[in-house]
């Protein structure tokens, strides 16, 4: 799934499911009948809290954290997390996966191409109903 975000854009990261998109929607269709802009914002959902414990784990939200502060190849996430790169690589694949990071490959002179890692949005907030 890739997403294009912008630097202004917010992600959610929410249990509230189905019923949440519906009402989401809903007042989304209300604010705009009313001529308000939205704020751009991505909304990922899950069913149960459960779900997100198991996709934002204490090590990925470190991993959301340095990426925040700015652009960083994969090896320096991994170095600044003293992590083991291909933890941190796959780490970074599922996170790409929920909209929550971003990559691209640029040159590395001399050694062939490297990974950079960038945040989806300035702003992730994280709302779980219990």
């Amino acid at each position: 799934m890739k997403m294009t975000t912008s630097k202004n854009t917010k992600v959610r990261v929410t249990n509230s499911g189905v019923k949440g998109f519906f009402e989401r929607s809903s007042e989304h269709a209300r604010r705009l009948d009313r001529g308000e802009r939205l704020a751009p914002e991505v909304t990922v959902s899950f069913e149960n809290a459960n779900d997100i414990v198991s996709i934002l784990s204490p090590q990925r939200i470190r991993v959301l954290e340095l990426a925040k502060k700015g652009p960083k190849p994969v090896a320096s996430l991994s170095s600044g997390l003293n992590r083991d790169l291909r933890a941190v690589s796959r780490d970074v694949d599922l996170l790409e996966r929920f909209g929550l990071l971003r990559s691209r490959y640029e040159t590395n002179p001399g050694h062939g191409k490297r990974r950079i890692v960038e945040p989806c949005a300035a702003t992730y907030q994280l709302v779980a109903t219990v």
